[in-house]
């Protein structure tokens, strides 16, 4: 298999449970592997890539299986978690390494630390951007969400109905891309007690809270053009089949209740991103949950989609946490 200089930037594809598994490589060195949330591509990553690369690390950013160049499953029941690590672990596998440190934003921080919790002998460090590690437990998580809100619909609930997501946002989706990724950037967010994003009115649609007319600052045309034309290719079903098995999620992991997460950990957030000040709670409880925490940072002023709106913040941090990983080998 050829190897990538720290310039050089590969596509491949390898096999995987999904069928292939889309990826793309820059370095030589410790693998570590980069994970993308909703709804995002390997793309998200195009800031680590390289800084990982000339760190000296083989940094490798996935498309998640649903998304980009990678398989897209029809069964809605092929996007539980547990398939999705399994696609983590045969990417480690094809690339004939013996271990992985795993970084995941967003969904990806999800796959990241179940991947850690399911295969501790294959992932030995987990990094998690923007959502916090919460154990397994409590009621299912349809229940928890069908509370949120009032009259209002929390959006996971929105999500749950096949095809319903999809009729909103398929006919534009650049556009519905463009407003999500700015209901979410602190440079473009909506202002303190506006209409929240999160939650759909009864009969509306997600983007009616959307701002119009603005891109955050880390977003150009360019990039919302590669975003957009991946999902209109693709559709967004695949990308929405994995808030449709978060109660399956649950039912699998039901051996792995309230488990830690103990490898060597990192947590980066943004100060102004709703997945950490709802989750506060779970940040607090990282002496418990995630016992081998060696760094954790909340960056002011910044939203949900923090390696790209603070790519040189979140680089030095992670490049910092993988040497103190690496430093023993």
């Amino acid at each position: 298999m050829p190897q990538s200089s720290t310039t050089d930037r590969i596509h491949r594809l390898v096999p995987s449970p999904a069928g292939r598994t889309h990826l793309v490589e820059q370095g030589t060195g410790p693998l570590v592997l980069l994970v993308h949330g909703f709804p995002e591509s390997w793309y998200s990553w195009r800031h680590q890539l390289p800084a990982l690369a000339a760190a000296g690390y083989r940094a490798v950013a996935l498309d998640v299986r649903g998304y980009g160049r990678s398989s897209k499953p029809e069964a809605p029941t092929a996007y539980r978690i547990l398939e999705l690590v399994e696609d983590n672990v045969a990417v480690v596998e094809a690339l004939g390494e013996e271990s992985a440190i795993v970084v995941g934003h967003d969904w990806g921080a999800n796959i990241a630390a179940a991947s850690a919790l399911v295969r501790p002998d294959l992932f030995r460090a987990v990094g998690l951007l923007s959502v916090p590690y919460t154990p397994r437990g409590g009621p299912r998580p349809s229940e928890i969400f069908a509370q949120m809100g009032g009259d209002e619909e929390f959006y996971v609930s929105y999500f749950q109905e096949p095809g319903r997501a999809e009729a909103e946002i398929e006919p534009d989706v650049r556009g519905w891309l463009a407003g999500l990724y700015a209901a979410l950037s602190a440079d473009t967010m909506p202002a303190p007690g506006a209409p929240d994003p999160h939650f759909v009115s009864a009969g509306g649609a997600q983007r009616d809270r959307f701002p119009v007319g603005r891109l955050p600052h880390w977003l150009d045309e360019h990039d919302l053009d590669v975003y957009a034309g991946e999902f209109e290719r693709t559709g967004m079903t695949g990308a929405l089949n994995r808030y449709r098995n978060m109660d399956r999620d649950w039912e699998d992991l039901a051996d792995h209740d309230g488990a830690p997460v103990t490898q060597p950990s990192l947590f980066i957030g943004g100060g102004r991103d709703a997945s950490t000040t709802w989750l506060a709670d779970a940040i607090a409880a990282y002496p418990t949950t995630l016992p081998g925490l060696l760094s954790s940072h909340l960056l002011d002023d910044c939203g949900h989609w923090i390696q790209q709106e603070r790519p040189e913040d979140v680089n030095r941090i992670l490049i910092d946490w993988l040497a103190r990983v690496t430093s023993d080998r």
